[in-house]
């Protein structure tokens, strides 16, 4: 029998692969003739927009599509386990495939909170695998799952072990799974978008750890997703998929250099660059391919002052004990000032936890901010009553992350845009009918949207239909919260020229909260990067990417993946400090924000906060 290892034999060989959906209507395809290999130490990456099959592919490969409505109807997925040389996965009994999971083959999942336990401790759930597949003593567990902790860059791992899913962020859940993956160092590890929703430093680190779990294990991974940079970063080959199957596969440099499909010129022309902006005064739109026009258009604003925000503080109560009484501060929000001009934009980046939600929240009233001034034209809306603050709404608006989470299941879009409409007392009749058909119009949805449900939409289309009930009051300003990071590349950069162009058209306002400083890069009069509750640096969008001058920017921009699979990451370059705990005892008290001028407009904190 030959070695398992040997280079020249799969570690996994799908051939032929078809899954169905059975459906009300009818037997719906979801992958149909799929073939392709993985080989030891060997990453694979299956790329393609959302429904093209991927996720569907994964789920078929660890026998898991059964359990959402799918069939394998045709085909052959061969898999060189430890127990047996090759065995058919789809001849495999589930009691098998159990011992499969997690062990020979490790998965994560694009959605973090679906796949953690909410009942149970982030220990339990590190600790259950390497107990039953390895065999470990309850304290070996327990010590492996803190270094487990300390690999993927969770912050306070020791404490963080006994917390459960909720009581973390978004970022930090998915680190947890993909630690849990890594636990019983598998033989396959098949990631599904695993750093789509990571910001860009922690995704850098992800995909070094990675590639140096690749070297050393000899594992191999299949890498879904759907960013161009990302496959840069970390394929040896490229599977693209569109609608099912399979259009194109070759190795990472012919596939980037050399395309021969107009499909993966798209997804690749789709990815915004970081220096594309370089020598360019003010956002303009992007060009996604040759055959697309965009419209030629340069978003100037104006230098009039909408929004002041001064020195702002927020901060939560940390409370503990049998009482819960309060004995601590989490300091989110930490001395913060900006001001953002009427028809341009103002970009806060940062990691997860960084304050740059809570800020936007703020501004809003969300959050209650502890000290500080949020003036809109003057008006503080701070010292707002709820009746004045109810009023000044009517101005400014906010677009969420999540488009599913922001809109009501069982409410129709025509309803759910309306309601603010309705609910101010603006229009009604025919006139409500006309403009929300107008609103349609301007994000460019069809008509015949307006009476289905958002079930019925993909998240592109969803994220159209916030962004046109935002714009439904007519505001001055419009938050947006991380509004296109979990879009596909080419849905992401269609909205982002959406938002350029009703910039333009209407002369609105953004503040625009986001991790990614390539999408940044784009859209930006104005950026302020914020670290640990503080703006460490704030400038002009130029000033800020030509010349970085904190160290925590410099590390931001070293970790943006660049779709160009020779300037790959150098791990050397890859070494971000842990991020410091914003908990602060209650007889804390910070020292002010001070800053040095670099020059006119570009400040840079000289306080010390943990960062240098």
């Amino acid at each position: 029998m030959k070695s398992k290892t040997k280079k020249n034999i799969p570690v996994l060989y799908v051939k032929k692969l078809k899954v169905n959906f059975q459906t009300k209507t009818g037997k719906v395809t979801g992958v149909d003739d799929l073939s392709f290999s993985i080989f030891p130490g060997e990453t694979v990456c299956l790329v393609g927009e959302s429904g093209s099959g991927k996720s569907v592919s994964s789920l078929a490969i660890m026998r898991l599509v059964e359990f959402g409505g799918g069939k394998i109807d045709a085909g052959t997925i061969m898999f060189a386990s430890n127990s047996n040389f090759q065995s058919n996965l789809i001849d495999s009994d589930q009691n098998k495939m159990r011992e499969i999971r997690g062990n020979e083959i490790g998965m994560v999942f694009q959605e973090p909170m679906t796949a953690l336990n909410p009942v149970f401790t982030i220990k339990r759930q590190l600790t259950e695998g390497l107990r039953v597949h390895k065999q470990m003593s309850k304290n070996e567990a327990d010590i492996e799952a803190l270094n487990l902790l300390k690999s993927v860059r969770i912050p306070e791992p020791e404490r963080r072990l006994h917390q459960y899913p909720h009581e973390l962020s978004g970022g930090m859940r998915q680190r947890i799974v993909i630690a849990m993956a890594l636990a019983c160092k598998p033989k396959i590890l098949i990631a599904d978008e695993p750093t789509t929703a990571l910001d860009v430093t922690i995704q850098a680190e992800i995909l070094t750890l990675l590639n140096r779990l690749k070297k050393e294990t000899g594992t191999s991974i299949l890498f879904i997703t759907h960013d161009m940079a990302v496959v840069a970063q970390i394929a040896d080959r490229v599977v693209v998929m569109y609608h099912g199957e399979k259009v194109e596969e070759g190795n990472v440099n012919e596939v980037f250099n050399n395309p021969k499909k107009d499909y993966t010129k798209k997804l690749i022309s789709s990815v915004p660059k970081l220096g594309a902006m370089i020598g360019k005064k003010y956002p303009e739109p992007l060009k996604l391919d040759s055959k697309n026009k965009v419209k030629s258009i340069k978003i100037v604003g104006t230098t009039k002052p909408l929004l002041e925000v001064k020195n702002l503080v927020t901060r939560f109560p940390v409370t503990g004990g049998m009482f819960r009484k309060k004995i601590a501060n989490l300091h989110a929000v930490e001395d913060v000032s900006f001001t953002i001009n009427k028809g341009q934009t103002f970009s806060l980046v940062g990691e997860s936890g960084c304050g740059k939600t809570t800020i936007a929240r703020s501004v809003l009233r969300l959050e209650e901010a502890e000290s500080g001034e949020v003036c809109m034209e003057g008006v503080d809306i701070l010292k707002q009553n709820k009746k004045d603050l109810l009023r000044q709404r009517l101005n400014m608006q906010m677009v969420f992350q999540d488009p599913y989470g922001s809109l009501n299941p069982v409410m129709k879009l025509f309803d759910q845009v309306a309601e603010p409409l309705i609910n101010y007392k603006i229009a009604s009749g025919h006139n409500l009918n006309k403009k929300i058909s107008e609103l349609f119009d301007k994000v460019r949805l069809p008509r015949s949207f307006l009476n289905r449900y958002p079930h019925e939409l993909s998240g592109g289309q969803r994220q159209r239909v916030a962004i046109a009930r935002a714009l439904a009051l007519n505001p001055k300003l419009l938050i947006l919260d991380e509004a296109v990071s979990a879009l596909d590349v080419s849905v992401q950069a269609s909205v982002i020229n959406l938002l350029l162009d009703l910039q333009d058209e209407l002369g609105l306002s953004y503040l625009f909260v986001s991790h990614d400083m390539a999408v940044v890069e784009r859209v930006s009069h104005y950026v302020g990067v914020m670290y640990l509750g503080r703006m460490v640096e704030i400038g002009d969008r130029q000033t800020i990417f030509s010349n970085p001058t904190h160290p925590y920017t410099r590390a931001l921009m070293k970790a943006v993946p660049i779709a160009d699979p020779k300037k790959r990451f150098n791990r050397d370059d890859i070494n971000f400090k842990p991020i410091s705990s914003p908990i602060m005892d209650l007889g804390f008290v910070p020292e002010p924000s001070s800053y040095n001028i670099i020059k006119k407009g570009h400040y840079v904190l000289n306080n010390d906060i943990g960062y240098n």
